[in-house]
C-alpha cells in the first residue's frame, strides 16, 4: 500500500473511530443519596435499551443535586457522547444545561416536571426535551376531558382547598366554562373527615348527577361511601392521587381517575420480558429510561442518515418506542399529553376507550 493510501485509510480509521464515539448516549442518575433506588431503575431501562440498540451507554452519577448535575455534564461533554438521557431532579437538570447547552449535546429528561423548563427554552437556548408529563399535564388533561365527557350532564366542582387541590378543580372549572358549560355547584370541602354527608347533601340538593374533586384518595372514597348510603347516584371523577395504596376504604365502582398509565401495562412485553429474564423489575423508571435511550439512538442514526443534527432529529422525527410512538413539540415537551381516562371496576382502575 502507497503512503498516500495508508493516510487516507488512517484518516478514515479516526473518522469512523471519533463518529462511533459522538454517537454514543448519556446516561445521568442519582446513583447515590435518597433517591439512588430510582436511579438504578433508570440504569437498568437504560443499559438494556443500550445493549439491545448497539449504542455505548456513558453512566454519570448526579446524585440529585446541582454540583452533581454539573460534574456529570463535564463528563459528558468530555466523552463526546451525541446525547444525554435521564436527569430525575430539577437542580441537576438545570445546572447541566448550560455545559450541554455549549457543547451542542441535547438531554432528554424522563422525571423533572417543572413547566419552566421547557417554557424558556427559547430564551434559555436549552437543547432541552422532556420524555414524560408537565407539572400541568394532569391538570389539562382533566380539563379537557371532562369538558367533553360531561357535556351534556349535570356536573360540580369541589376542592379540599389545598395549592394542588384549588388548581387541579380551576383548571376544570376554567375549561368548561370555555366550552360555554356551568357547574350546577362549585365548593370547597374540609378534607379528612369522617363523613361528607353534608356535601352529598349540597351535592344532591343541586341536582348534581357528577362531581369532580380536587383532594385526595380517601376523601374520594369517603364521598363514593356516603352516596351509597344515602342512596345519591353520584359519578366521582379525580387526578392521580387516586393510585395512592388504598387504604380500609375503598374508592365507589365508577370512580373515575385522570392519570398516567402504568407503564409496564402499555410497554412492549417484549420489551418488558427480556428485562425480567434479566432478573430485574419493569417497574418506576426502568421503562421510561429504556424509551430514552430508544429514542436517542434514534435521533443520532436519523441524523446521521439526513446529514443533520441531533437537535433538527429530536425536533422533527418521530420515534417508536417500547412505549409507543414519542414526537416532541416546539418547546421539546411531548406533543401528546400522556394522561388518560380510567374507570374503577370495583378491583382497579382500567382505561377507558373515549378519551
Amino acid at each position: 500500500m502507497t503512503n498516500w493510501l495508508r493516510t487516507i485509510a488512517a484518516i478514515g480509521g479516526v473518522l469512523l473511530a471519533d463518529a462511533a464515539q459522538a454517537g454514543g448516549i448519556g446516561l445521568s442518575a442519582p446513583l447515590s443519596g435518597p433517591s439512588a433506588i430510582l436511579g438504578e431503575q433508570m440504569q437498568t431501562g437504560a443499559r438494556a435499551a443500550a445493549a439491545a440498540t448497539g449504542v455505548a451507554l456513558e453512566v454519570a452519577d448526579d446524585a440529585c443535586t446541582a454540583a452533581g448535575g454539573a460534574d456529570a455534564a463535564r463528563r459528558f461533554v468530555e466523552a463526546e457522547v451525541s446525547v444525554v438521557v435521564g436527569y430525575l431532579c430539577t437542580e441537576a437538570f438545570e445546572a447541566a444545561l448550560p455545559i450541554l447547552k455549549e457543547a451542542g449535546i441535547p438531554a432528554i429528561t424522563v422525571g423533572v416536571r417543572t413547566d419552566s423548563l421547557t417554557d424558556r427554552r427559547e430564551k434559555t437556548g436549552w437543547p432541552v426535551f422532556r420524555l414524560g408529563p408537565r407539572g400541568d399535564s394532569e391538570r389539562e388533561a382533566a380539563a379537557r376531558i371532562l369538558s367533553k365527557l360531561w357535556r351534556q350532564d349535570l356536573f360540580a366542582i369541589v376542592d379540599d382547598g389545598t395549592i394542588y387541590g384549588r388548581e387541579l378543580a380551576e383548571t376544570v372549572r376554567a375549561a368548561a366554562e370555555h366550552a360555554a358549560l356551568k357547574p350546577v355547584f362549585v365548593d370547597t370541602f374540609r378534607p379528612q373527615m369522617d363523613n361528607q354527608i353534608a356535601l352529598i347533601g349540597r351535592l344532591r340538593k343541586a341536582g348534581a348527577t357528577h362531581v369532580f374533586v380536587g383532594g385526595d384518595r380517601e376523601d374520594v372514597a369517603v364521598m363514593g361511601h356516603d352516596a351509597a348510603q344515602l342512596g345519591v347516584p353520584l359519578t366521582i371523577a379525580s387526578g392521580e392521587t387516586l393510585r395512592a395504596a388504598p387504604d380500609e376504604m375503598t374508592v365507589a365502582e365508577g370512580t373515575l381517575m385522570i392519570a398516567m398509565p402504568e407503564w409496564h401495562v402499555i410497554a412492549e412485553p417484549s420489551v418488558v420480558n427480556a428485562i425480567q429474564d434479566k432478573g430485574a423489575v419493569a417497574e418506576g423508571y426502568v421503562l421510561p429510561a429504556y424509551a430514552a435511550v430508544q429514542v436517542a439512538a434514534a435521533a443520532v442514526e436519523k441524523a446521521a442518515a439526513a446529514g443533520a443534527d441531533v437537535v433538527r432529529s429530536l425536533s422533527e422525527d418521530r420515534f417508536e418506542t417500547a412505549l409507543g410512538p414519542v414526537k416532541f413539540d416546539s418547546k421539546g415537551d411531548l406533543a401528546q399529553n400522556p394522561y388518560r381516562l380510567f374507570r374503577f371496576d370495583h378491583r382497579r382502575f382500567v382505561p377507558m376507550e373515549s378519551q
